[in-house]
């Protein structure tokens, strides 16, 4: 039996066009939806099926506001059967801070009884692009760590742990449990809420609770949107006339050889 406590954070679905708050430190997300990162849709994805295939539980956690609450019902829906959320301000807190909110409920929840076999969190925030908080939290909780996983399975008390390496391949981890596992989207696909699901999911007592730490902060100076592409237009020419350039185009982008 494998229980597995996975962690997703609600950020601003960054579809459309994004903007910063004033001071720099945030995506200004008053006029966006939310949502949380594919790799959490992932990671939530490979807990519902470790914790099927073993008997066990799929925990979802999140550090955030009380609105966080819409995310973990979605986690519900697709299969998780618990969820917790450690209320914060998103914005004051650090991957460090993050981390260290995590730990804490672990630690919390094994002093009554309830330990976690495997943790898994997204690879990165995709709204802060923080690539922390997996590598700080296994250092909390003394476990190792693998990041940028895109599959898993669990045999016993032992995680095969499968990634892209940086040349193309494929790298394998055989790590002993208890781990803390990052996930990359791709290797996986997730699923989504079914109606039966959410109205399930609603049914769910949200275990909320405060942090007792005090936070850093996320150290960062500012965030920085790259410099808007400039768009070009060539008109080719108009009607049978533009044919001849229309080919001489498709040759020179190499669909025609």
């Amino acid at each position: 039996m494998t229980n597995v406590l996975v962690c997703i954070k609600r950020v601003p679905d960054l579809g459309g066009e994004i903007t910063l708050t004033p001071d720099g430190m945030s995506v200004d997300d008053t006029s966006l939806g939310h949502t949380v990162s594919p790799h959490e849709e992932c990671a939530v994805e490979l807990a519902i099926s470790v914790a099927k295939d073993t008997d066990g539980t799929a925990t979802v956690l999140s550090v955030g506001s009380p609105d966080s609450v819409e995310q973990l019902r979605n986690a519900l829906a697709v299969g998780c059967t618990a969820a917790v959320l450690v209320e914060a301000e998103a914005s004051s807190y650090g991957p460090a801070d993050v981390a260290a909110a995590i730990a804490e409920v672990v630690r919390a929840h094994e002093a009554v009884g309830t330990t976690y076999d495997l943790v898994l969190l997204g690879n990165d925030a995709s709204d802060t692009g923080d690539f922390q908080v997996g590598i700080r939290l296994s250092y909390l909780l003394d476990r190792p760590v693998v990041a940028g996983v895109s599959t898993l399975s669990v045999e016993g008390d032992r995680v095969t742990a499968r990634g892209q390496s940086p040349d193309g391949g494929t790298e394998v981890f055989d790590v002993a449990l208890p781990a803390v596992l990052t996930v990359m989207e791709g290797g996986i696909e997730p699923r989504y809420p079914s109606i039966p699901g959410r109205m399930k999911a609603k049914k769910v007592k949200i275990e909320q609770r405060e942090p007792s730490l005090r936070p850093v902060g996320p150290g960062r100076l500012r965030l920085k949107l790259p410099p808007a592409q400039p768009s070009q237009v060539t008109v080719l020419g108009e009607g049978p006339e533009a044919a001849g350039a229309l080919v001489d185009l498709i040759e020179e982008l190499g669909v025609l050889r």
